[in-house]
């Protein structure tokens, strides 16, 4: 059983970063691909970013694609979501899932975080 907890939200001024955590606990963790996924009141919750198991691929849907970057150590078992020149438009949680796949389809994820909350002011 994974199981998974983020960190590292908060509420920054627009243009600014912050760094995602995703701490999983479970030796086989590094063997699964890790999702980012978020969800601001009243919408759907949707893909962020994800990345294999070994690191070696990721994707990211065009409106976040060239600010954030996902990354992981799977010596620590944590997966990172670094989110540059963030808008007011990136306000939502964040949850990170584990799957079996890197995909952006949400139902492919089995595990997942309880979030945490990102607020971008302008």
């Amino acid at each position: 059983q994974v199981q998974l907890v983020e960190s590292g939200g908060g509420s920054v001024q627009a243009g600014l970063s912050l760094r995602l955590s995703c701490a999983a606990s479970g030796r086989a963790f590094k063997y699964y691909a890790v999702g980012w996924f978020r969800q601001a009141p009243g919408k759907e919750r949707e893909f962020v970013a994800t990345i294999t198991w070994t690191g070696n691929y990721t994707d990211y849907p065009e409106s976040v694609k060239g600010r954030f970057t996902v990354s992981r150590d799977n010596a620590k078992n944590t997966v990172y979501l670094q989110m540059n020149s963030l808008k007011p438009e990136d306000t939502a949680v964040y949850y990170c899932a584990s799957g079996p796949i890197a995909t952006a389809d949400i139902s492919r994820y089995d595990h997942w975080g309880q979030g945490t909350q990102v607020t971008v002011s302008s």
